[in-house]
C-alpha cells in the first residue's frame, strides 16, 4: 500500500483499493492474504489483500484494482474474474496519521483454480502469502500474523456470507448471478428480480431481537439491497436502485413504533405490496402513452390516419404501450429495427402481430408492421411521425442510456423527418441520481453473439470462411482484432422531445428534480452503511 512521507501535523488522506482474491475448491471458498514486506512504508509484515493508492491517472477505482493486481501478482482478467465491489468507507489510523478511504473488491481465480493459482508471482511489496477461511477473517482471526487495520471490515463489505448466514447469503448470491447473466430482460424486469431476491433474503434472516441488535438486522437488509444495486447489473442499476429504495423507505414506515420482533413480517408485507404496485404502474405508462398520442396527433386520430412510429429492441413499456394504443383505436404504421445481436426487435414485432391478430380481422388489417435491418434506420425514417425508445437509465440531464442502435435511429429520424418527435417511454424509476453520463457502466458483452450470425449455414461460403479467418487471427494473435458487442449507448437530452412516465408527460426539469430526490433518498438509506 503505497503512501507519502509521514506528516506529523495533519492527517494525510489516501484513497486505496483493497482487492481480495478467492478460489473455490470442492465448494469451499478461500481468500488469499499477502504478508507485506519490510520494504513498504506502512504496516510491515502485516497480512493484507492486494492494496494500493488510487492514482490520478486511474479512470476508476476498479481500474486501479486491476493495475495493482497485475503489478503485485501478475494476474490479469484472463486468469481472474471480478465478483463484487464493496461500499467504500473511511477511517483514521492515528499510528500513521492517515485517513484511509477504502474501496474493497472481491475477485475469483478462473477455473481451473489450481492452474491459475500457479501463475501468482508476488513482487517486492510482499514476503509471502497464503489461503485463509473468509469467515475467520471477518471474525478477526488471521492466525499468528496480524492483519492490517480494518481488514475484517474491508472483507465484510464484499463477503456477505458470514453476516447473513448461509441460507440468506445463498439467495442473495443466486439473485446477483441471475441479474448479472440475464441479457434478455429489460431494466424493469431486472428490478423486479432484485425486489424478489431481497424478499427471499429477508425471509431467511432470523427475526431481529430487541435492543441494539435490531439496528444491526436492519443494516443487513440495507446492505443486501446495496449489493443488488451495485453487484447485480449495474448498467441497469438506476431502476434496481429506485425500486429498492422505495421498498426500504416503505419498510421503515412499517417498522416505526413496532417491536423489533415484528420487523421481519412488516418488511415482507411491504415488499409484497411493492411488487403488486409495480404491475399497476406498467399499465399507467401505457395509458399515459395513449393520452400522449391523442394530444399530439389529434387530426390523425379523428381521420383514422396511421401514425408512423419507429422503434427497436423489446422494451416491456413500449410493447404494452403499442398494444394499448392499438386496442384504443389508433391506426399504427410501425417500423421496427431488428435490434442485433439478439434480435429483440423481431421478438417485439412477433408480439405485436400476435396481439393485433387476436383482435377482429377488420381492426388488425388497419395496422402495418415493417421490419428493417439496423443499418436501414434512415430508410425506416421516411415520412415518420414518432420515434419511441425505452430507457435503461435516465440521467439527471435527461440523457438516456438504451439499447445500442437507439442513437443512430434518433439521428436518422431527425435528419430524414425533422418534424418527427422523439419520445422516451418508461417508468420514473429509470431516473438515476445526479452524475455524469460517462460514469455509466459500459457492458461489453460476449462477441460470439455477433459473430455466430456470420457462421450461420445459410450464409455464403465466402462469409463463413471470412468469419473463421477472423477467429483464427484473433486466437493466434497474428493480428490484433476485436469484435465489440456493446449493449447500451447514450442519446443526448437535446434530441429528446418528451418523456412519458406513469405520471404522464415529463419535461427535463421534472427529470432533474426527481433525480435529486433519488440522490437524497440514496444518501439517507445507504449513506450510513
Amino acid at each position: 500500500m503505497a503512501s507519502a512521507a509521514h506528516n506529523t501535523s495533519e492527517w494525510q488522506k489516501r484513497s486505496v483499493v483493497s482487492s481480495f482474491i478467492t478460489k473455490v475448491n470442492d465448494g469451499t471458498t478461500r481468500v488469499a492474504l499477502f504478508q507485506r514486506s519490510d520494504k513498504v512504508s506502512t504496516y510491515r509484515h502485516h497480512l493484507a489483500p492486494i492494496s494500493g493508492t488510487i492514482d490520478a491517472t486511474d479512470p476508476t477505482p476498479l481500474s486501479a484494482a486491476w493495475r495493482e493486481i497485475a503489478e503485485e501478482t501478475t494476474l490479469t482478467p484472463s486468469t481472474l474474474a471480478l465478483l463484487r465491489q464493496g461500499k467504500p468507507y473511511t477511517f483514521r489510523d492515528p499510528s500513521v496519521r492517515r485517513e484511509w478511504t477504502i474501496y474493497p473488491f472481491l475477485f475469483r481465480l478462473r477455473e481451473p483454480a489450481h492452474d491459475t493459482e500457479r501463475q501468482i508471482r508476488i513482487d517486492w511489496e510482499h514476503e509471502g502469502w497464503g489461503w485463509h477461511d473468509p469467515d475467520d477473517i471477518v471474525r478477526g482471526v488471521t492466525g499468528k500474523v496480524e492483519g492490517v487495520p480494518r481488514l475484517a471490515e474491508s472483507l465484510r463489505r464484499v463477503w456477505f456470507e458470514t453476516d447473513l448466514g448461509a441460507p440468506a447469503a445463498g439467495i442473495l448470491a443466486a439473485g446477483l448471478d441471475d441479474l448479472a447473466h440475464d441479457h434478455e430482460s429489460g431494466a424493469r424486469q431486472l428490478a423486479g428480480v432484485a425486489l424478489q431476491t431481497l424478499r427471499g433474503v429477508v425471509a431467511e434472516l432470523e427475526a431481529p431481537r430487541e435492543g441494539p441488535a435490531a439496528e444491526g438486522w436492519w443494516a443487513k437488509v440495507r446492505f443486501a439491497a446495496w449489493h443488488l444495486w451495485k453487484n447485480g447489473r449495474e448498467s441497469m442499476g438506476a431502476a434496481i436502485m429506485s425500486t429498492l429504495l422505495a421498498a426500504l423507505a416503505g419498510a421503515e414506515e412499517a417498522m416505526a413504533g413496532k417491536p423489533a420482533s415484528s420487523w421481519r413480517d412488516a418488511v415482507l408485507d411491504v415488499l409484497d405490496a411493492k411488487a403488486a404496485a409495480r404491475r399497476e404502474s406498467a399499465a399507467l405508462v401505457s395509458k399515459a402513452f395513449v393520452a400522449y398520442l391523442g394530444n399530439t396527433f389529434p387530426s390523425k386520430v379523428a381521420l383514422q390516419e396511421p401514425i408512423s412510429i419507429l422503434t427497436l429492441s423489446e422494451s416491456s413499456a413500449i410493447r404494452q404501450g403499442l398494444h394499448h394504443a392499438a386496442a384504443s383505436g389508433f391506426v399504427l404504421d410501425l417500423r421496427v429495427l431488428e435490434s442485433r445481436p439478439l434480435f429483440e426487435g423481431v421478438s417485439l414485432a412477433a408480439s405485436l402481430v400476435q396481439k393485433l391478430g387476436s383482435s377482429s380481422p377488420s381492426a388488425a388489417s388497419k395496422h402495418e408492421i415493417t421490419l428493417y435491418s439496423d443499418a436501414a434506420a434512415a430508410l425506416a425514417s421516411s415520412g415518420l411521425d414518432l420515434v419511441v425508445i425505452g430507457a435503461d437509465r435516465i440521467a439527471a440531464s435527461g440523457a438516456i442510456s438504451n439499447k445500442t442502435g437507439s442513437l443512430p435511429a434518433v439521428l436518422c429520424a431527425k435528419q430524414i423527418s425533422p418534424s418527427a418527435r422523439v419520445v422516451v417511454l418508461g417508468e420514473s424509476d429509470k431516473i438515476a441520481p445526479p452524475g455524469r453520463p460517462e460514469d455509466h457502466v459500459v457492458e461489453d458483452n460476449d462477441p460470439s453473439q455477433i459473430s455466430r450470425a456470420w457462421l450461420a449455414e445459410n450464409n455464403t461460403v465466402r462469409i463463413r470462411d471470412a468469419a473463421k479467418a477472423l477467429q483464427h487471427a484473433g486466437a493466434t494473435g497474428s493480428v490484433q482484432i476485436q469484435t465489440r458487442n456493446v449493449f447500451f449507448e447514450w442519446v443526448p437530452a437535446q434530441l429528446i422531445d418528451a418523456y412519458v412516465t406513469e405520471s404522464g408527460e415529463w419535461t427535463g426539469q421534472e427529470i432533474a428534480r426527481h433525480s435529486d430526490r433519488i440522490k437524497a433518498e440514496e444518501t439517507r438509506i445507504f449513506g450510513t452503511l
